[in-house]
């Protein structure tokens, strides 16, 4: 049986790392109003991740963690704002595909809620793409 590569990631200073032994799954890029505030950007990118095959490997003493009403957060450096993911009852949910370190196979890479995106954003053609969630789930 063949071993996977962990996969890595950190902030942009460095000061906070992570390492998935494991694969990362189901990426998406929301284009919700929500997502285009916490990101600061036309949407997030973002692949979920078993909690269990989750580590933050230095730094942990940097994060910062924000929860909205629906109990959905986001955890971000204190030292240079980098969003490292998103969590769910004190569990990392979701990575941010930003700070991943090379190119880990993410399969397709879904776009939802693109019925509420920005209005100046312009969608590519050929993608898979969502008015809202997926009838599928998660």
């Amino acid at each position: 049986m063949e071993s996977l590569v962990p996969i890595t990631g950190g902030c942009f200073c460095g000061s906070v790392t992570y390492q998935v032994n494991g694969l990362l799954r189901n990426a998406k890029s929301c284009h919700c109003s929500d997502c285009r505030k916490a990101f600061n950007a036309q949407a997030s990118a973002a692949a979920f991740v078993e909690h269990q095959e989750f580590e933050w490997r230095t730094g942990s003493e940097h994060l910062t963690t924000y929860v909205g009403s629906h109990g959905y957060g986001v955890q971000f450096c204190k030292i240079c704002g980098s969003t490292l993911c998103t969590v769910y009852k004190d569990r990392v949910l979701q990575l941010t595909l930003g700070c991943v370190n090379g190119e880990p196979d993410i399969g397709t890479l879904q776009h939802i809620f693109v019925g509420s995106k920005a209005h100046w954003e312009v969608m590519p053609e050929g993608i898979s793409q969502f008015d809202e969630w997926p009838l599928e789930g998660g």
